[in-house]
């Protein structure tokens, strides 16, 4: 008798000791003939095995949820006194928060809306994307974006206000859902629990963001690319290879050339003026 043969045996004989005591423990509605246990024994057994199948089959679905790993949520904090730290999004949006000033944010956004909660004050330059909404959560209200920038103050509970420089927010208030649309050059505010919209009367409050700004552990690619912003005539520019390098500096009204020299010394990179650009590459 070969191996098989004998699993087999040994199996037909562990179920018909499981019968007989099932049966002799009254657990079986009539006795059965001898002819019949065969066929009553392979009737348990493959009801045996559809059970385990099933078991099988609904803990491979728990556990493959239970390992869905959870979108990590972060959260930022500005400590700095008069400092702008600034950011990048996973989608290429940029957030210039102010000190005493925290951003909650997702590590990878969800495929239908890009959501992020704030408190305290904060400039955001949105990357436009009509198919996912760029949602933020204050204490007061909740603003829908597709792609602009916007100056949020936040900081008191009871105050609220908004300014537009590019693009169209929507406005939504908590507590009473009123909502509104507010277009570049206006400022929505709160007072006496009702949104006011009204032209914008300080611009200057958008360049005060990057007057003094610090980058912490932020990729050199990001990094150029926010600078480059508010100097698109004498941009940065690196090397493919180079734009994933890390770095933690800070900014206080320098110029493109002299940012370029702080990268350059921190990173032991070289700098090289190529007309009225500013080449950041390996010495």
């Amino acid at each position: 008798m070969n191996q098989i043969e004998k699993n087999k045996s040994k199996t037909d004989q562990a179920w018909a000791q499981l019968y007989t005591r099932l049966e002799q423990d009254g657990l079986l509605d009539k006795p059965i003939s001898g002819t019949q246990i065969p066929y009553r024994i392979g009737l348990m057994k493959w009801a045996a095995a559809i059970v385990i199948l099933c078991v099988s089959v609904a803990t491979a679905i728990f556990l493959g949820q239970e390992r869905t790993p959870e979108t990590a949520l972060l959260t930022l904090h500005n400590n700095e006194a008069s400092t702008t730290l600034v950011t990048t999004l996973e989608d290429g949006s940029i957030v210039y928060l102010a000190d005493n000033s925290q951003l909650s944010y997702p590590e990878h956004f969800q495929r239908e809306k890009r959501e992020v909660s704030l408190l305290g004050n904060a400039l955001f330059d949105v990357s436009g994307n009509k198919e996912r909404p760029f949602l933020i959560e204050t204490e007061q209200a909740r603003i829908e974006v597709l792609g602009t920038s916007f100056n949020i103050k936040s900081s008191d509970k009871s105050a609220f206000e908004l300014a537009v420089r590019r693009g169209l927010v929507k406005v939504t208030l908590k507590k009473n859902g009123e909502q509104t649309l507010v277009k570049a050059s206006q400022t929505v505010s709160l007072f006496s629990n009702r949104l006011q919209v009204a032209p914008t009367q300080d611009n200057e409050q958008f360049s005060d963001y990057t007057r003094r700004i610090q980058f912490k552990d932020e990729r050199l690619g990001d990094i150029l690319h926010v600078i480059n912003l508010e100097y698109p005539k004498m941009p940065l520019k690196t090397t493919a290879d180079l734009e994933n390098r890390r770095l933690t500096v800070s900014f206080y009204n320098n110029s493109p050339a002299t940012m370029a020299e702080l990268i350059c010394a921190a990173l032991k990179l070289k700098c090289t003026q190529q007309n009225n650009i500013w080449m950041i590459s390996e010495p």
